[in-house]
């Protein structure tokens, strides 16, 4: 599975990742729209949706074999220490965002 490396964060933008990893699980809320990205995860070019939504599928395919075989990361670079049980929670917390930005 390709990953994107994300940029450094600095220690203010790790503290607020971490802070609104606990602040979406304790008020179950949503990530917001416009929120800022790392301009690196940014499409700049035309997608085929077709091609985009095999990509998607493979994507989630990789998640769950990840979580089967018990090796998702324990750290992620912006929410720090993770469990498997935020990774679900934050990982559908993710694609909803997106699905419902696109009306999907």
């Amino acid at each position: 599975m390709k990953k994107n490396k994300l940029p450094k964060v600095f220690i203010v933008l790790k503290w607020v990742g971490i802070l609104a990893k606990y602040e979406m699980k304790i008020f179950n809320n949503g990530i917001p729209h416009n929120m800022p990205t790392f301009k690196k995860l940014i499409i700049t070019f035309d997608c085929n949706f077709e091609t985009s939504k095999a990509q998607l599928l493979k994507t989630l395919d990789d998640y769950a074999e990840f979580r089967a075989q018990n090796k998702l990361p324990s750290q992620h670079q912006l929410f720090g220490k993770m469990t498997e049980e935020m990774w679900g929670f934050l990982e559908y917390k993710h694609l909803n965002h997106h699905l419902k930005q696109f009306n999907v």
